[in-house]
Parts: structure tokens; C-alpha cells; sequence
């Protein structure tokens, strides 16, 4: 006897087992349902689907070209890290877990390029060009489980990009699968390229709603050096983030610029067991610095030292070592677990950078008059402004309530100031309803056409980011 997923036919199954082998199709999907959205928000997962694990781009071709004959729903998933919903099988169907497919393909030293597929992991690829003398690959979007083909499809960003940009500015190359289970190769070994339409930048941040990403070309850079991390606490927030334009009008693009409140510290000492570089102060900047010499560092240092103390810094203290810089980017990493248990969500507006103050300070009053506690952190020098929305203090009837008034208010303030809803957790579903009412019209209805060109049939992540009808 086949056990079978309610929603999949008998024969269905076992045409999946005829292609990835009788054990890469699991029917009992329980760790593959949810990723890291917190549990207040998060869409509810459909049990009834089948996992299944391909090990190749022929199975996936195969696979998807099944699925969308039956007009059977598919959900890419990854590292099941993402915090917008967006890998929640949402609907009864497949869900398509990408880990089989974790081969490192090359580290090209000559053309300073990985081929690698859709499966590897943040840590695995960091641990392959580390291996290489004077290579680096520089986005780190958060946690090293992730896999490539997630961050392609979300775009991922991370503390460094503010120097050395998103997930965009390293992928060259891109094969994928459509929903039909034909296979497009885009881009390639090459900087440059303007051949038609720019397919490539166009599944990027697409959020597995086009295509499935099967392997992916990414771009290397030579090694930056050593570095310091600086920790400088203000008595404010306000002067904490109006430092931030003028250290980067200086002439030096920090490798990272976090802001932090100090609350959102505390939660990360919590959860790593580890103290902060220095206790006082309400608000925090992390400054992450790289240079080719000693002497490099130190300039850069005293430059960020003297704006600091400008803007009212008390105090500026400089991590070395590389246990001391790794324990607080630990810390600072960790925040959200912290806190994980009490967190409604976690917003990620994008605002332009000189807006940063302003909108922390605007949404901080709201905060208070609604009587909610929301922590602000982020990436300060790219204007990715995190807001850790806590639970803590409200009952069950009071909590979704202001909830939703403060974000829809935090989104307003954003849009006016030229911002955006989401800079790097993507709209998954729990954002959907939001863009729909932030973007134009005309964004939307081209989104549709984009979406009804690769997916005529709808299969792919269905329900997330923006439907058909």
C-alpha cells in the first residue's frame, strides 16, 4: 500500500518516488510547515502535502512539469529561515525541499566566481572560498542555515551591505526551472550583459512565485583585510542616528552600521550569554571597519571617534580582537531570538538614510501612546530600520489591535518618506495585504502580467506575494 497526501492522487506519488526514489518523498511534513515567522502572524500550513527532495535539475524539471500538468500548488523551501511567511506551504500540494541539491560546484579563482546549487548553505559557501587565500564573499544576510537559492529569491541583505551591497550585486548567473519544467540558464560568467531584457535581476527577490533557482553563478572579491569593530553608546536615540550620515559623508564606507536600543542588547546578552562591550547609554551604533593595514584601521577609527563625540557619544570602544568582534556580532545577530517568545513581528522598512531619525523617533511616540513595546535596531547606514513588536504587557483581546494600528502607521511614515515596506524579509504573505496598499496600481497590475507570463497556471508559492486574479 502507497500512503498518499489527501490532496495527491496515488498515482501521483508514485510518479514522484519513480523520480527522486522512494525515500526523498516524505508525507509526514511536520519540520518542513514553518520557517522563522513568529507564530502570532504566520499563515497557517496546510499538513496536507508531500515533501520532496530532488538531487538534480532534471528531477526538479520533472517535478515541476508533473505539477503544473495536475495543477498541483509547488513551494520551493530552503533553509526555512525567512520571516515573511514566505516558505509556508499554504495550500495542499508539494513541497519542493531544495537540501539534496548541495553540491559547490567550482570556486572559479580565475574569473573570481562559485557555481553552486540551490541547496548549499551560507556556511557552507563562506567555508569553501575561505579556503582560498585572499577571497571573500561578503553578504552575510543573517543566519549561515540559509541557503543560496533562498537568499537569491529573497534578495537577502545583512549587516554589510552598506558597504558591499544585497544578494543583486553578486549574482551573475542563474539557472532555474519554470513551472512548465523547462530550464532556463540566465546570465553566466560575465560582468557585463545587456542582451535583452534583464531576466536574471527579475528572478531575484522574486520570492519562488516565477521559478525554481536550481543553481546559482556568484561573484567573488578579493579579501579586504582586518578589522575593528567599534561599539559607541549615546544618551539618545536622536544622537545615535544622526551621527550615521556624517561618518558616511566622511569619506569612509563602514563594512557594517547597526543601531541598536539599549533593550534590544539586553535581549541578545540574554540569549548568548555574553556582555556587551560597555553598559551605558540608551542607544548604541555597532561600526564594523576593514582595511588593508593597522595603520588603515586606525584612522578610520579616530575619524568615526570625533564624529561620535560631535554628536554627544559617551564613550567609543574598540573590539580588536577577532573573539572580542565575533562575541558582539553574536549579540547583536541574536536580538531577535532574544526576544522570540514576546515578538508579534518584526518590521523591516527601508528609508532613505538621512530619514532614519525621523522615523524612529516618530514611530517611537507612537509606540508610546498606543501603550506597545517595540524595539528598534537595524541597519543604520542603508536605512533598514528593524522593529521588534513585543507581545509583553498586552492581554489577548488588546494585543492585535494595536499591533495592526502600529504598523500600519510605522508603513505610512515610511511611504511618506520615500521609503519602502520591506527592505530585505520580503512580502511573503504576511506583507501582501500591505503592499497592495502601499504600491501604486500599475506596480501591481504588471506584477500580475510578470506572474501570469511564468505561471500561467498559478502553481508556484501560491498565495504569497501577489495573485493571479
Amino acid at each position: 500500500m502507497v500512503a498518499v497526501s489527501s490532496s495527491l492522487s496515488r498515482d501521483v506519488v508514485l510518479k514522484l518516488r519513480e523520480i527522486v526514489g522512494s525515500e526523498n518523498v516524505v508525507l509526514d511534513p511536520e519540520s518542513y510547515l514553518y520557517d522563522e515567522t513568529p507564530p502570532l502572524i504566520r499563515p497557517e500550513a496546510s499538513r496536507d502535502v508531500a515533501v520532496v527532495k530532488p538531487g538534480s535539475t532534471e528531477e526538479v524539471s520533472r517535478i515541476m512539469k508533473l505539477a503544473n500538468e495536475r495543477k498541483i500548488p509547488v513551494f520551493v523551501r530552503g533553509g526555512g529561515t525567512g520571516l515573511s511567511g514566505g516558505a509556508i506551504p499554504t495550500r495542499p500540494g508539494i513541497v519542493l525541499s531544495m537540501e539534496r541539491m548541495n553540491r559547490i560546484i567550482e570556486i572559479d579563482e580565475q574569473n573570481l566566481m562559485a557555481v553552486c546549487e540551490a541547496g548549499v548553505t551560507l556556511r557552507q559557501l563562506l567555508d569553501a572560498v575561505e579556503r582560498i587565500p585572499g577571497l571573500s564573499f561578503p553578504p552575510h544576510p543573517g543566519d549561515e542555515g540559509a541557503q543560496i537559492g533562498g537568499l537569491v529569491v529573497n534578495n537577502a541583505g545583512g549587516a554589510r551591505a552598506v558597504k558591499y551591497g544585497v544578494m543583486r550585486n553578486y549574482v551573475v548567473g542563474l539557472e532555474v526551472v519554470l513551472p512548465t519544467g523547462e530550464v532556463l540558464n540566465l546570465g553566466g560568467k560575465v560582468i557585463k550583459n545587456a542582451t535583452g531584457y534583464d531576466l536574471l535581476h527579475l528572478i531575484i527577490g522574486s520570492e519562488g512565485t516565477l521559478c525554481a533557482v536550481t543553481k546559482a553563478v556568484l561573484r567573488l572579491i578579493p579579501e579586504s583585510g582586518a578589522t575593528y569593530t567599534l561599539v559607541i553608546p549615546f544618551e539618545s536615540a536622536e544622537n545615535a542616528i544622526r551621527a550615521v550620515p556624517e561618518i558616511l559623508r566622511s569619506g569612509i564606507t563602514p563594512l557594517a552600521m547597526e543601531y541598536m536600543d539599549i533593550e534590544a542588547i539586553r535581549a541578545g546578552e540574554r540569549v548568548t550569554g555574553k556582555r556587551w562591550p560597555c553598559s551605558g547609554g540608551k542607544a548604541h551604533l555597532m561600526v564594523i571597519v576593514d582595511g588593508m593595514d593597522e595603520d588603515e584601521l586606525i584612522r578610520k577609527a579616530e575619524v568615526i571617534e570625533r564624529i561620535s563625540k560631535n554628536h554627544g557619544a559617551l564613550d567609543v570602544l574598540v573590539g580588536v580582537s577577532r573573539r572580542e568582534q565575533r562575541e558582539i556580532l553574536e549579540i547583536r545577530s541574536l536580538i531577535y531570538e532574544g526576544l522570540k517568545g514576546e515578538t508579534i513581528e518584526v518590521l523591516d522598512v527601508s528609508v532613505p538614510p538621512a530619514s532614519i531619525a525621523e522615523f524612529v523617533e516618530t514611530c517611537q511616540k507612537e509606540a508610546e501612546r498606543l501603550g506597545i513595546r517595540v524595539l528598534h535596531f537595524g541597519h543604520a547606514g542603508d536605512g533598514n530600520v528593524h522593529q521588534q513588536i513585543l507581545k509583553s504587557g498586552m492581554g489577548e483581546d488588546e494585543w492585535l489591535e494595536k499591533y495592526l494600528k502600529f504598523k500600519e502607521f510605522a508603513f505610512g511614515v515610511a511611504s511618506r518618506l520615500g521609503g519602502y515596506i520591506t527592505g530585505e524579509h520580503g512580502i511573503g504573505s504576511v506583507k501582501k495585504a500591505d503592499m497592495l496598499k502601499t504600491l501604486p496600481e500599475k506596480s501591481i497590475e504588471l506584477m500580475k502580467a510578470i506572474k501570469k507570463v511564468f505561471d500561467p497556471n498559478g502553481i508556484l508559492n501560491p498565495g504569497k506575494v501577489i495573485d493571479l486574479e
